[in-house]
This record gives C-alpha cells, sequence and structure tokens, in this order.
C-alpha cells in the first residue's frame, strides 16, 4: 500500500505540536496536520519566520518561540504551551541542525548533539504531562539513516571537546534520538495511553544540507532530483507515524525505496546498536543530568 496525505485520518480536535515547523519536512508536516483539522503549534525558533509559515497554512495554526539551544527557552516554551493549552495530543520532534562546524548551544552542548537529543529530550519531558492523560497521544521523533554513519554514543566524550568530526556528530545525534523514542516506549507502555515513534524522511532535498561538504553542495544540485525527494514526500514518515490508527509504540518508518532513501513511508527497523536497552537506559540518565529534566514517567 502506497500510504499518502491522502490516508491521514480527520485531525479535529487534536492539538499537535511541531518543532521546526517554519520550513523543510517541518512546515509541510505541520501543514498536512493543519489541512487536516488539527490545531497546529509551530515551535520555532525564529518567530517572524514562523508567522510567514503560519501564514503559508489552511487551518488552525499558531506560533510558539522554541529555541533548543536554549534550555531557558525549551522551559520558557513548555511553560507558554502550559498556559495556553490543557492538552497536547501530538508532539513532533522534528527540528534539527545537520553537520554544522563545531560550536557548542547556549548551555555549553556540542550543536549537533544539544538541539537534535538534548534540546527536545527536555521539550518532551516538560510537555509530557500535557500528553499522558490524553488516549492516543503520540510523541514522534525524527530520526535519519545517519544514525548508522559512524554512528556510536560517545559516553567518554559526548560533547567533541577532544576531538571533532561533524559526519559522526550528526550520527550520534540521529542514534540519540532513536534510542530515546525506543527507552520512552518501554516508560510509557504501563500508561497505555501515549506512545513513542521515530520516523525518518530518507534524502530529502531541503535546507538542512546547507552545512554538508563543498563537494556535496556543489553536485547537489544535480544529484539531488535523482536521489533525493521533495520535502512533502519526506515528510510522509513522520505523518504516518503520527496519524495511522494502526502504529505501534516504538516502531519506526521510513521510505519502502531502495536503501530507505525514497518512496512511501512503512515500518523499518534500525542499526543493531540503537537497540542496545543498557546504552539507552545509560543515555537517559545522562540526559536527565545534562537538562536537568525528570519526566514523569
Amino acid at each position: 500500500m502506497k500510504w499518502t496525505e491522502r490516508d491521514i485520518p480527520d485531525q479535529r480536535g487534536r492539538v499537535a505540536v511541531v518543532t521546526g515547523a517554519n520550513t523543510g519536512l517541518g512546515f509541510e508536516t505541520a501543514r498536512a496536520l493543519a489541512e487536516h483539522g488539527a490545531s497546529v503549534v509551530l515551535a520555532v525558533r525564529d518567530v517572524e519566520k514562523g508567522k510567514k509559515a503560519a501564514a503559508r497554512m489552511a487551518g488552525d495554526v499558531s506560533v510558539q518561540e522554541l529555541d533548543l539551544t536554549s534550555l531557558d527557552s525549551v522551559r520558557a516554551a513548555a511553560d507558554a504551551l502550559r498556559g495556553t493549552h490543557s492538552r497536547i495530543d501530538l508532539l513532533v520532534n522534528n527540528a534539527g541542525v545537520m553537520y554544522t562546524p563545531k560550536q557548542t548551544t547556549r548551555d555549553g552542548f556540542e550543536l549537533q548533539f544539544g538541539t537534535n537529543h538534548l534540546g527536545h529530550f527536555a521539550f518532551t519531558g516538560l510537555v509530557l504531562d500535557l500528553l499522558l492523560p490524553v488516549a492516543g497521544s503520540r510523541v514522534v521523533t525524527v530520526s535519519s539513516v545517519a544514525h548508522r554513519i559512524r554512528a556510536a554514543i560517545h559516553f567518554d566524550d559526548l560533547q567533541w571537546e577532544r576531538s571533532y568530526g561533524r559526519v559522526a556528530a550528526y550520527g550520534q545525534s540521529k542514534l540519540a534520538n532513536l534510542m530515546f523514542t525506543y527507552e520512552l516506549q518501554r516508560r510509557l507502555a504501563g500508561h497505555g495511553t501515549t506512545i513513542a515513534v521515530a520516523a525518518h524522511p530518507g534524502l530529502s532535498d531541503t535546507e538542512l544540507t546547507r552545512n554538508s561538504p563543498a563537494v556535496v553542495r556543489v553536485f547537489n544540485p544535480l544529484i539531488a532530483p535523482l536521489t533525493s525527494q521533495k520535502p512533502d514526500q519526506g515528510a510522509l514518515p513522520t505523518l504516518r507515524a503520527a496519524t495511522d490508527a494502526a502504529v505501534l509504540g516504538g516502531q519506526y518508518y521510513g521510505p519502502d525505496g531502495l536503501g530507505e532513501a525514497r518512496g512511501y513511508p512503512r515500518v523499518v527497523t534500525s542499526s543493531p546498536q540503537s537497540y542496545d536497552v543498557t546504552v539507552q537506559r545509560r543515555l537517559w540518565s545522562v540526559s536527565e543530568e545534562l537538562t536537568g529534566v525528570k519526566f514523569p514517567v
């Protein structure tokens, strides 16, 4: 079955929060949810860009400032959402950075690990109490095929202070996204309401590639039409994970094509190391220590 946007069920009555929703995959995810009736919150770093994105969407769309590189901003955004919403049905952890030069967040975390994993870890923990009472609620976290590329959780140097490789650092952050999802689902299982699911877009032609190596940027305009897909297609695994009634907690969705690069969304498997329960639990504990956020599960 080729699952498309037409298969999204009616989302009326659902509140969805999508991080990084002003462009690319996040924009397409939020747009599709809003068009199907959801009340969508665009949780974005740049509020003005968020407002411009919201203006291009049909339906009930609002904007919330959220800078995942700042734990103060993460806490402020969670507090603001709690003040404006009594419930959240769907949280989509989509925002991310890729292959950035070595930088740190405002809290001193390596930028890719701090944004892609720790920021979302903290944000999820701070708003989870708005999801737990809601039957059918979901946390969907966007990973990447890059979780297989030079990826490991480097507990001896999580912040890449001794050496830095942008590809390996990105791989670590995307592996962390999956391990977070699997451990979160294990913790949620006993509550019977909220599930945690992961997705990846395959190879999608978005702004996220702007920090790719120079040779990739030079040839990307020529090879992208052959190897990647447009953002609206790349968003389908996330949308299926977020809305399909058949989705189970702990599943991972990606494209069905060769190498999971392109195609229509289906259940896929992640790397063997991503299923290591001992590492998942250790990462969770370290993430709690680094962010100061304790989950209600």
